[in-house]
């Protein structure tokens, strides 16, 4: 079934507890889905992250989002989005998050291209921060991306549905993460080493990538591939140029997170002290946005 029609159909207004009123569909995955609602609890708008119908006796997905809650638990960072409570049994297990207002990193470079050094330069910083707190925690998100940020100031990482702790992470011997996205280490645990905290810093370069640039470090594979080889070009493929235009330090920096061995990326906190003074000499300014016809 697919997740269009594995969905809750839930309109503006219907509850989808007692406590929370449906105000819109924000969007979801395979296994869950997304909602603006209204809670009567905090009494402000929240998400509800909710199991698709379809799922909520499926344990994978159950698993899932009860990884998402420990996660939540114990992370506490200004970067990274607060969980509210929970409800794991019931007709529709779900998690109560807060709301961030902003756009998705990834539907400002859909809709407006490469973004501005004003804009990108931040928020590789404060997802670095986060990435330092999460090696503090000794725990690896595993699907850093463009949809998995939310810009504002800070800028907000969402989504710790897979995320685990180090050791956990280490055991993997599957793929876990977004394809285009995900390490060398990530493609192929058993022959690329384990996945861990430079997984991550793979993760933000590829999303960096993407941003300064307004495309991909690498083509898409072919999801369906038996072989590793043909469905993460990551694995052989060395990343594109990025434009002219990119200051020398960002380039540097870019590249150096997507080095094939984990051991040649940069730690999080040398991603963000090297950047900032790249930013410390941008001019202060109104950002515009090129908008395409």
């Amino acid at each position: 079934m697919s997740s269009t029609q594995d969905s809750w159909h839930l309109a503006e207004g219907d509850q989808i507890t007692a406590e929370l009123t449906a105000m819109r569909l924000l969007g979801g995955g395979s296994s869950y889905e997304a909602y603006l609602a209204f809670d009567q609890i905090t009494f402000s708008p929240v998400v509800v992250k909710v199991i698709r119908p379809g799922r909520i006796h499926d344990q994978g997905a159950l698993r899932g989002l009860r990884r998402e809650v420990a996660s939540l638990a114990g992370i506490n960072h200004p970067v990274v989005v607060r969980g509210l409570r929970h409800e794991l049994e019931g007709e529709r297990p779900h998690i109560v998050l807060e709301h961030i207002d902003g756009p998705r990193l990834s539907t400002l470079i859909r809709r407006h291209g490469p973004l501005q050094e004003q804009q990108y330069l931040p928020l590789a910083i404060d997802v670095a921060a986060a990435l330092h707190y999460f090696r503090y925690l000794d725990y690896v998100h595993l699907d850093i991306k463009p949809s998995n940020i939310i810009m504002g100031a800070p800028a907000r990482l969402i989504d710790l549905s897979v995320a685990r702790t180090a050791s956990e992470a280490a055991e993997l011997t599957r793929h876990i993460g977004t394809d285009q996205y995900m390490s060398p280490e990530q493609c192929a645990p058993q022959r690329m080493g384990h996945p861990g905290v430079e997984s991550d810093v793979w993760g933000l370069g590829a999303t960096l990538f993407e941003a300064v640039a307004g495309y991909r470090p690498f083509d898409d594979g072919d999801r369906h591939a038996g072989d590793p080889q043909a469905r993460f070009p990551q694995l052989v493929e060395p990343p594109y140029e990025l434009p002219d235009r990119v200051p020398a330090e960002v380039a540097k920096v870019v590249y150096g997170a997507l080095e094939a061995d984990p051991a040649d990326r940069p730690l999080p906190h040398e991603i963000a002290t090297a950047l900032e003074p790249v930013l410390a000499a941008q001019p202060v300014g109104k950002l515009t946005f090129k908008v395409r016809g």
